[in-house]
This record gives C-alpha cells, sequence and structure tokens, in this order.
C-alpha cells in the first residue's frame, strides 16, 4: 500500500453569514473531496499541542507524526533547510518576511505579493546597507516571493516575536521584539544540544547572547529597515503608482537546528518518500523528515499556482517508486490570511478539481493500492484573518476500507466520522497503519 497526503493550508473556516451561515467547505463545490468522504472513513485532528501557536510549522509536523515537544525549533530553521543554508551550531534562524506597513499599521503581511526576482533586489540591498553594519553577526538569505531568512550569529531563540500575519490591521511598533520572560536557563540547557548532541545552555554569555541583547538587535534591524526600503527605487516606483510596498522587514518564528528522525526511521514501511510545496517551510520539513523534495514549475504558494503540475509530480512520484507522498498547497491560506472570501472558495473547488481529481482517477486505475488523505493543517477563516487553534476534519480512504456515515467532507460532517477526534501524531500513525 503507497500513501499520499493532500493537504490544502488553512482550508477550513467558521460559518459565516454571507454564504447562508455555512462553512466554506459546506458551500464549495468539491465533488471529489465529498466522493472520498462518502466512500471513505472521517474525523477530526487536533493539529497544535496545547502551549504551541498554530503556525502551519507545527501543524504540518505534527501531521507527519512528529512530537512537537521534542522537534520544535520555529520556522526559520525548516526555510533555512529547504534553501540550501547549513546552519552551524551557533545560528539562530529566523523567518524574515518583508511586509507593508502604512500609517504605523501591518496593511499585508506579504509585501503586497512581492515576487521573488523584486524580493531578490531587496534582500541584496539588505546585506549591503543594513546586514554589513553587523559584520559576522547578521545574513539576509533571499527565499521565496515574501518569505525570507535572518541569520543571527549567536543570537537567543528565547525571544518573543509576533507572526506578522496574525496581526492585520492592528499597529506594529507594540508587536516588537521582546525576550520571554521566566526563561529558567537550567531547564533549557537539558533540551538544547550542539552539533555533537553534547547538552548546552543557550544563555550562558560564552555560547550565545543574551535574550535581551538578540531582541534589541532585531528591534534595531526592523526599525533601520523601513528608512532602507522605503528610499529603495522598487519601492519609490510602487508609491508613485499607489502600489503597496514592501517596506519594512519582520522577523519571527526562530530557533536553533532542529534535531529531528525521519520519517523512514519513524515508520519503516516508508522506504522513499517525497514532499511537494511551493513554501520553504514546508520543503525544509521535508528536507529533516528525510523527504525528496519535488519542485514544480509554476508552484507559487497562491491561487495562481500550478494545481495540474503538482498532481502530475504525485502521481509520477508514485509510479516511480515512492512509498509516501506529501502534497502541500497554500492557496486557501493565502487567501484567508487576505480575508478574499471568494477566492478562498475557489482555492478549494481548484484543489479538488486541478489535483484531488487527476491523482485519483489515476491511482485508482492502479493494481498496486494507494491510501488518499486529504486535510487542512489549521482554519485560516476568512473573516479573521489568521490562524486558529481548532480541530481540522480529514478523510481516508483506500480500495476495500469499509465507508462510514458521513457523505459530505467540511468541518460539521466530518464530527460524525468513525475515526472520531484524534490527537496529533494518532494520525500519522493510523494513517501509516493501512498497510
Amino acid at each position: 500500500m503507497k500513501h499520499i497526503i493532500i493537504l490544502g493550508d488553512g482550508m477550513a473556516d467558521h460559518p459565516v453569514e454571507r454564504l447562508g451561515g455555512k462553512t466554506l467547505l459546506q458551500y464549495a463545490n468539491k465533488p471529489y473531496m465529498d466522493m472520498l468522504a462518502k466512500m471513505g472513513k472521517t474525523g477530526r485532528l487536533v493539529t497544535v499541542p496545547d502551549g504551541f501557536h498554530p503556525g502551519s510549522e507545527v501543524a504540518n509536523s505534527s501531521i507527519m507524526g512528529y512530537d512537537q515537544n521534542e522537534v520544535y525549533e520555529g520556522r526559520g530553521p525548516l526555510e533555512a533547510a529547504s534553501i540550501g543554508y547549513e546552519m552551524s551550531p551557533n545560528d539562530f534562524a529566523l523567518r524574515c518576511n518583508i511586509i507593508n506597513v502604512n500609517d504605523g499599521i501591518i496593511i499585508t503581511h506579504n509585501g503586497g505579493n512581492l515576487e521573488t526576482e523584486d524580493a531578490d533586489v531587496l534582500i541584496k540591498y539588505l546585506n549591503e546597507k543594513l546586514a554589513s553594519q553587523y559584520p559576522g553577526i547578521v545574513k539576509f538569505i533571499t527565499g521565496i516571493q515574501y518569505r525570507h531568512l535572518l541569520i543571527i550569529k549567536g543570537g537567543n531563540k528565547y525571544v518573543d516575536c509576533a507572526p506578522p500575519h496574525d496581526h492585520p490591521n492592528e499597529e506594529w511598533k507594540p508587536l516588537l521584539v521582546k525576550p520571554m520572560e521566566n526563561v529558567d536557563a537550567a531547564l533549557l540547557a537539558a533540551h538544547d544540544k550542539d552539533a555533537n548532541g553534547k547538552a548546552i545552555d543557550p544563555l550562558a554569555d560564552e555560547y550565545r547572547m543574551s535574550a535581551q541583547q538578540t531582541a534589541d538587535l532585531l528591534n534595531e534591524l526592523i526599525l533601520k529597515s523601513q528608512e532602507i526600503l522605503e528610499n529603495h527605487p522598487f519601492n519609490v516606483a510602487r508609491k508613485e503608482r499607489g502600489e503597496r510596498m514592501a517596506n519594512i522587514i519582520w522577523p519571527w518564528g526562530g530557533g536553533y537546528r532542529p534535531h529531528m528522525l525521519t520519517l523512514s526511521q519513524m515508520y519503516p514501511q516508508i522506504k522513499r518518500g517525497s514532499v511537494i510545496s511551493a513554501v520553504d517551510l514546508i520543503r525544509g520539513i521535508g528536507h529533516y523528515a528525510g523527504l525528496r523534495n519535488i519542485i514544480v514549475e509554476g508552484a507559487t504558494g497562491l491561487a495562481d499556482t500550478n494545481y495540474e503540475g503538482k498532481a502530475q509530480a504525485a502521481i509520477d512520484a508514485l509510479k516511480e517508486g515512492d512509498d509516501f507522498v506529501y502534497v502541500h498547497v497554500e492557496a486557501s491560506d493565502e487567501a484567508g490570511h487576505d480575508g478574499n472570501l471568494e477566492l478562498k472558495i475557489k482555492t478549494i473547488e481548484n484543489l479538488d478539481r486541478r489535483l484531488i481529481k487527476p491523482i485519483y482517477d489515476e491511482v485508482s486505475k492502479w493494481d498496486e493500492p494507494v491510501c488518499i488523505a486529504i486535510l487542512p493543517d489549521h482554519p485560516t477563516p476568512v473573516e479573521i484573518r489568521t490562524h486558529v487553534k481548532e480541530p481540522v476534519p480529514f478523510i481516508i480512504y483506500y480500495p476495500g476500507i469499509a465507508p462510514d456515515e458521513v457523505e459530505k467532507y467540511d468541518e460539521v460532517s466530518c464530527v460524525r466520522g468513525s475515526y472520531g477526534l484524534l490527537q496529533l501524531q494518532d494520525f500519522m500513525n493510523a494513517f501509516m497503519a493501512i498497510k
């Protein structure tokens, strides 16, 4: 039995009055998801453990079977792995958005849908004009679109950084970086190890700067970046055209290099696997999980992504010997963060028609059965525009499965699913137990 997980990032939602009190999954035209729900078994899954923020790094790695208390290090290290930056033991890696602020307010977390080519110019400019003020300590690395990487040599991860997508239309200065309070260095030392597995004290002077020093440095970089970016010709031209500028950096999700087992070590039935995503974060999880990263031309992380290309890449991977494929589509999450109801519905329908349909239509012809799971990682409600920590609905289907009574795939119907409410790693354990 081969296994494929199809994940619509942020696809789950809340009832919306404009839709007659339905959720977007209830309202959308998604015949293949509904068909698989009727033919398979459903349930709901808690993807975010207590004490963790409902970020995609937490939810996706939990879905893959990882215990966050053992592996969590934030987004930065995962995205570093994705773009090929090999972290040293003394690196503190942060996700670094280029965002748009106006009149002291966060307007958008994505810099006005910044393209990678334009962002690369800005990142190089930041290295020239800003990182150069801190030689050997600060480095910016280009990622994809608005998602980039900031490396602080000797930085301390025990700082509180607000994810920008959680704070649209809010004042940004009160959200500047703060050191975490009441951090017990002895306790933390027991959980942190260097590259050789030796326990370290991350707050020790000889190893890292203090949390306060790290917060002060990050805030200094944020404030200086605004003047530097707003005066760059790219943003000057955008402002003259009345467009949103990519005018300030926003670092968050920082951590050290994680220590993770591969999925093959955790699930011996996975001899070879792949991850398909346009998002550095998911590729980074895949890297540490021992999965091949398959890059699909035209995959953008937005609503205009290449659904068909991802579907074909997944089919080809399974045909060519992969036992496990993780297909991640970011589009619904981005539409949710933008508060765009119509677009989010369209992304759900595109996932169904342009990705799930061709995958199912192909693998249903094969002699070797393929077990298919469909789910989001977390809800991103369009009327809230941020992630929420709530259970998500899921489907598991394979030829010969005894279906439950659920006939539709949505947040309400799946409450009655025969899997009930699963917790964290229970999903992957149940999924991989199907042989």
